[in-house]
């Protein structure tokens, strides 16, 4: 009988193979999710999957790819490539219709489909090729289940990771299965996939199982498959299971040694173990294992054979020998090999001599050079660059390791790219001058980063070639660009102290400039770095970065505090940048402009400059500055009261930026436009359902505490204060740049929540805050509305006696803050009238006039919410003046503005005073749910007047406050309480209310 080493009996795994079951139909079901297998080495995390692949039947498509230990040094993508490919071979057209139009970017990962679409120095390409891979795998999705199998994840390169975390967040409606399977004991403390994992589990969409040893009967019942025997001898089997610990690869690398006679001195260390079966072939298989070893996890049959140079038919023995051993495997695309077990790769490759494995490597590296095609040419670059390292052949290995960096950057494949560049750092000392140049310039990569000043792609004669401060300008470019932050800070500060910045100021100011957005996105002070690298170069002619230290200086004061002056520069930035022919730096210093203008009160000239370098980007295509500049005029827009101008501009940035597969990086800014516009309009629903729809988050999307503060404010309007004090304090946590606009509105949202929850003092503390931050710029569209909410909320909270001390002070702060406002919109002419109301009423003085002047201005602009609160205070002041009819239309206007609005407080409040005033009827505001009908019989013998004074009696309220309340006159409710106590009686107030609340006579209106 023929012996075997792997058994034929899938042994165990039932629990976990009904889990991925459960996904799978789930997925199905439009339920997308992800599994993580992990479980240590041998554990048979490929058996499981395999098998249950094996069961899944139409409409079910599988694909499988495996991450390559070559990888992890430089190879990106390569799992999801391999997968693509086989879902290519198998749908055919299928895959291809899907595919159609996005060509040019899945070319970077799937090369058959012609040549990439975005040169080298696409910033946003990395972004585009994750949205279109995305959008390909749903498309497939569309007809089947898809089940997508990246096996090895612990060998992934970060571009890998990336795309997969993509995958799995993104998906929210395909029918996909994502399984992933990873080595846990190779997961030491500082493994990058350690936090990536940790990452994902917090997604609801991803479950994480782990294997765990087989126990004795399971190991039975793997040896009784291996030896063909129903009951295999108890001794061996308790040999066996206690030397390979339950590990299923090893019980069948004992049991194979067992079968060929190796009983005895087989060592416990894991590497002797993983060696037994090896040691047990022909010398010339092992031979050709060791060569393998060093091809890497897979290695093509020609290039083995062009390696080994030996007759095919002796090759060709030696590796039936070895895949009929168990310890190669046909690779599944068939044209090489795969040890079965990368563990015994690694074990056969550390059982090599020093020399040995040089000489290996050097044999790889130069039959790979003089025959490419060897490999798949997305392959090359890396394992040219692997094989000449591990020779220790440091002046090949440098120029390839910048031919593998250059290759990975044209991928977008930036942490690789950063990797094969951190290599060049490390064999730089060891490589003399004259071998470093190379005639390729692989460093300027960026319009704006100083070259050499040789033309075209050559280097000219007398050209020093390349620097180390130019691989490591590279490196920081690619380290932002993958995300490694503190990586690039750490290659800045390296290349500064390198460069002589009296000699090489321009370079000096390039890499300063990188420093500042480093430390911008950090979230860190930068130093001042922008205005050193603005010193460096102020004295140089005009020069590409010159023009964006300049643009890079003016956004900054943009977004801080500006003044005139920054006005200037972004105007000097935007014309050497034109004279230099950097056209992105030119509209972005343009916008930058424009901004600048509208901080200033100069909103037409702004809203004219974005204009025009918007359509400057649809002219020239650079699809970022596009959407940064529809991003921008929408916020403009929308602080001018121009909601449904500012809603259109979103959605283009926003079809823009799914377009070119931007929308990861601008997408949740233009989301939050969107939903800011759509709220202001009083559509709230589609506000809603807008940010509910919205695939990213957090790390992905750098916007979201903007989003989860207009979750808040939705809340908030919707009457959820909890949750919306909740959501506003998330993304105040997550807002550590201390912007205005995002300091303002997150907390007028604040005090607005204090204030409806009745905390007058917490909303006075965040209004003083607020205006103790130095705000040079006028900010009017931001700070009239949170005044206005604050002096409301003075005025609510008049007559109390902890908020009465120290009211004169903040309403004296207030009115000084808004007389350095200078409004000039419709809108912020309105908000100010409000403002000047509410400090009126705060002070207990008449503001009707304010509450007209406000209405006259905000009824044309079609925006409820602002509109329904001066409404409501106008119908206050006519009721308290005894104009009963003007206050009941002011009121039915009002309620059906709060309505519009999604204001259910306001609706409410407007309920309140239809009751207090007395002016319910048939078109005025329903009366809110829990309050007596006008014909109920009165309780305890009050009329309903007196159940009025004593419901407000029972909140503590004095006869001044009962009487501003209900309309009456002070000495009128002082009777209504002497009334409410002769009817109850009781001999104080304090009686009464207890009277009332032992009854519960108001306990749902209190609840309300």
């Amino acid at each position: 009988m023929e012996q075997i080493s792997v058994s034929p009996v899938f042994v165990g795994r039932g629990r976990e193979t009904e889990f991925l079951g459960t996904a799978l139909a789930r997925a199905a079901a439009g339920e997308p999710g992800a599994v993580l297998v992990g479980g240590e080495a041998g554990i048979g995390k490929t058996r499981l999957v395999e098998e249950f692949l094996h069961g899944v039947g139409d409409p079910v498509v599988a694909a499988v790819g495996g991450c390559l230990e070559v990888g992890a040094e430089g190879l990106p993508y390569g799992p999801l490539a391999t997968a693509l490919r086989r879902l290519h071979s198998e749908l055919g057209p299928a895959f291809e219709a899907a595919a159609a139009g996005m060509e040019g970017h899945l070319a970077r990962l799937m090369p058959e489909f012609g040549e990439a679409d975005a040169g080298p120095n696409d910033e946003f390409g990395r972004a585009r090729l994750f949205d279109h891979t995305a959008r390909l795998v749903e498309r497939l999705a569309e007809d089947r289940t898809l089940v997508l199998v990246v096996e090895d994840l612990h060998w992934s390169d970060r571009s890998t990771r990336d795309l997969l975390a993509y995958l799995i967040r993104t998906l929210h409606r395909a029918r996909v299965l994502i399984i992933a399977t990873y080595r846990s004991d190779d997961l030491h403390r500082r493994h990058p996939l350690r936090p990536h994992l940790a990452e994902l589990e917090r997604l609801r969409t991803v479950r994480r199982i782990e294997l765990e040893r087989f126990g004795p009967a399971e190991t039975t019942a793997q040896l009784a498959g291996i030896l063909g025997t129903p009951a295999p001898d108890r001794v061996l089997v308790d040999r066996i299971h206690r030397r390979a610990e339950g590990n299923p690869f090893f019980v069948e690398q004992l049991a194979a040694a067992q079968r060929e006679g190796c009983t005895a001195g087989i060592p416990d260390s894991l590497r002797d173990i993983l060696l037994v079966r090896v040691e047990t072939l022909p010398d010339d298989t092992q031979q050709v294992l060791r060569i393998a070893a060093e091809g890497g996890t897979r290695v093509e049959h020609d290039l083995l054979a062009a390696v080994l140079d030996r007759p095919e038919e002796t090759l060709i023995e030696a590796l039936r020998t070895a895949v009929g051993a168990g310890v190669l495997r046909p690779d599944t695309d068939g044209d090489g090999y795969c040890f079965r077990h990368a563990l015994v790769r690694e074990a056969v490759s550390d059982d090599l001599l020093p020399g040995e494995r040089h000489r290996i490597n050097r044999r790889f590296a130069t039959v790979l050079a003089a025959d490419p095609g060897l490999v798949r040419g997305e392959a090359l670059a890396a394992r040219l660059a692997n094989y000449w390292y591990h020779a220790h052949e440091a002046e090949r290995a440098l120029p390839a390791a910048l031919e593998a960096a250059l290759q990975a950057r044209r991928r977008n494949a930036f942490a690789e790219q950063l990797r094969m560049l951190e290599r060049v750092l490390e064999l730089w000392d060891d490589v003399p001058q004259s071998e470093r140049s190379t005639p390729v310039r692989p460093y300027d990569r960026t319009e704006t980063y100083p070259s050499c000043g040789c033309s075209g792609e050559q280097h000219e004669p007398g050209c020093a070639g390349l620097q180390l401060v130019d691989v490591l300008a590279e490196a920081v470019v690619a380290a932002r660009r993958s995300g490694d932050w503190d990586r690039a800070v750490a290659l800045v500060k390296q290349a500064l102290a390198l460069l002589d910045e009296e000699v090489e100021p321009a370079r000096a100011a390039w890499f300063r400039v990188q420093l500042a957005k480093t430390c911008g996105h950090l979230e860190r002070p930068d130093g001042g770095e922008i205005q050193y690298a603005y010193r460096l170069v102020s004295g140089l002619g005009p020069s590409a970065v010159q023009a964006e230290v300049l643009a890079m200086e003016a956004a900054q004061g943009m977004l801080g505090n500006p003044d005139r002056s920054h006005m200037a520069v972004a105007e000097q930035a935007a014309d050497i940048a034109r004279r230099v022919g950097a056209d992105a730096v030119e509209q972005h210093a343009r916008i930058t402009l424009a901004g600048l203008h509208g901080e200033f009160g100069e909103p037409e000239r702004a809203v004219a400059l974005l204009t025009d370098a918007i359509g400057r980007a649809r002219e020239t295509g650079a699809a970022d500055v596009l959407c940064r500049g529809l991003n921008n005029l929408s916020c403009l827009l929308q602080g001018l009261g121009r909601s449904a101008e500012s809603l259109e501009c979103s959605r283009e940035g926003l079809r823009v930026a799914g377009r070119t597969g931007l929308l990861g990086t601008a997408g949740g800014c233009l989301t939050g436009n969107l939903v800011e516009a759509l709220t202001a309009l009083g559509r709230c629903a589609e506000a809603a359902a807008t940010l509910d729809s919205w695939e990213y988050g957090p790390p992905l999307d750098p916007y979201h505490e903007f989003l989860d503060r207009l979750r808040g404010e939705l809340r908030f309007l919707a009457g959820d204060l909890e949750r919306a004090a909740e959501l506003n304090r998330r993304a105040r946590a997550a807002d550590l740049a201390r912007q205005p606009q995002n300091v303002l509105p997150s907390a007028m949202l604040a005090v607005r929540i204090h204030a409806r929850q009745g905390r007058p003092l917490a909303a006075r503390n965040e209004l003083l805050a607020v205006l103790d931050i130095e705000l040079t710029a006028g900010h009017e569209a931001l700070l009239l509305p949170l005044l206005v909410h604050g002096a409301g909320a003075e005025a609510d909270s008049r007559g109390l006696p902890a908020a009465d001390l120290g009211r004169p002070v903040v309403l004296r702060r207030i009115a000084e803050t808004a007389a350095r406002l200078d409004p000039l919109v419709p809108l912020h002419r309105a908000w100010a009238r409000l403002l000047d109301g509410e400090l009126a009423r705060a002070r207990g003085a008449d503001a009707r006039e304010h509450w007209d002047a406000a209405i006259a201005l905000l009824r044309p602009l079609k925006l409820p919410g602002p509109l329904a609160l001066a409404l409501l205070r106008a119908a206050e002041s006519a009721a308290a003046a005894g104009c009963r009819d003007e206050a009941r239309a002011l009121l039915d206007e009002a309620a059906g503005a709060a309505r519009a609005s999604g204001d259910r407080y306001l609706e409410e409040e407007a309920a309140h005073l239809a009751e207090r005033a007395r002016l319910t009827g048939e078109s005025a505001a329903p009366p809110r749910e829990g309050a007596p009908a006008a014909a109920e019989e009165p309780a305890l013998g009050l009329t309903p007047r007196e159940r009025d004074v004593l419901r407000l009696l029972t909140l503590g309220r004095t006869n001044r406050q009962i009487a501003e309340e209900l309309y009456i006159s002070p000495k009128t409710a002082s009777v209504h309480v002497s009334n409410i106590l002769a009817k109850l009686g009781v001999g104080g107030r304090g009686e009464a209310a207890a009277v009332a609340h032992r009854l519960r006579l108001f306990e749902a209106e209190n609840a309300v």
